[in-house]
């Protein structure tokens, strides 16, 4: 079956800083993470980018099959992708290894190819991928597959400690955004996207920019402060539900996984369900939250909070 969502992006392990100064390996990276969330959510996902031979990288292949994500390249010899990771009373704060890696040993004209050989549904990206020089391959691909007929789908999510010159990194961001038809966006994105104190109460404003780039679904996170959700003109805004908070590691992707499986899993009537969509977003990030790293609930363990 094809895929409903392809997603374009980085599969790394999180190496997480514990107390006694010990790394403990996470599976990760946001379009990872976001991939099982939304299979996880009951959509069929496919996954563009080449896991390694290594043993991270067969760790996460098993980690796809047992979530039902197909992986769409052949696997790469190169090695997987590593972040160091600091938590700062839940908060992550993120060091890259990016250079020569698995997720980045992919060529345009190859996913082009599979994209046109596919029933266009839904392509996202987003995260590590934007960093430049990386986004000109991403455009390109960005730009072909909307050509054929794929709804795109992008996360900003701006990692400023991986770029070398920030206004370069923030400027390739911003023309990958202006691609997409559904966004994703968090109050910190937003402020280094230029926009002055992002909040909730002004977020229908600020979704306005990335409508009048043809963004027809716009998502503006705002971590404790909850979420506002635009679809087709309806929107939305809720309140964080109260948990006991492990670490908010992958919640983002969670959220905005569940967006896009709920989206491809129901393609009609979504302006008309967007309170739902939202709640059910904002659980599962929550849920997420009550977990050590990324671990997506499932569509039952969701539906059992509503």
């Amino acid at each position: 079956m094809t895929p409903a969502l392809w997603v374009l992006g980085e599969a790394l392990m999180d190496c997480v800083a514990q107390p006694d100064g010990s790394l403990s390996p996470f599976m990760g990276g946001s379009p990872f993470n976001l991939a099982r969330a939304a299979a996880l959510r009951g959509a069929t996902v496919g996954f563009i980018n080449p896991l390694s031979t290594d043993s991270f990288g067969l760790q996460m292949r098993a980690q796809f099959a047992a979530d039902q994500v197909q992986t769409l390249l052949p696997a790469s010899r190169k090695p997987t992708s590593l972040a160091v990771v600091q938590l700062n009373n839940g908060q992550p704060s993120y060091g890259f290894y990016r250079e020569g890696i698995a997720d980045r040993d992919y060529q345009v004209d190859q996913v082009l190819a599979l994209l046109a050989q596919a029933t266009p549904g839904v392509l996202h990206t987003g995260s590590l991928l934007l960093v430049p020089p990386e986004h000109d391959k991403v455009l390109a691909i960005l730009k072909g597959a909307k050509r054929l007929g794929w709804t795109l789908s992008v996360d900003v999510n701006l990692r400023p400690k991986l770029a070398d010159n920030l206004a370069q990194y923030v400027a390739a961001v911003k023309a990958v955004a202006a691609l997409a038809d559904w966004l994703k966006a968090s109050d910190e994105d937003l402020e280094l996207l230029g926009f002055a104190d992002p909040s909730r109460q002004n977020a229908r404003q600020v979704a306005k920019y990335f409508a009048a780039q043809g963004a027809s679904r716009v998502a503006l996170t705002f971590g404790g402060q909850g979420a506002w959700l635009g679809v087709d003109g309806q929107q939305a805004d809720e309140d964080v539900p109260p948990i006991t908070l492990a670490d908010t590691v992958g919640a983002g992707d969670t959220f905005w996984g569940n967006c896009l499986g709920d989206w491809v899993l129901q393609p009609q009537g979504a302006a008309q369900r967007v309170a739902a969509t939202l709640h059910e977003a904002m659980l599962a990030a929550a849920i997420n939250c009550t977990r050590p790293g990324c671990q997506p609930p499932t569509r039952a363990q969701v539906l059992a909070l509503t």
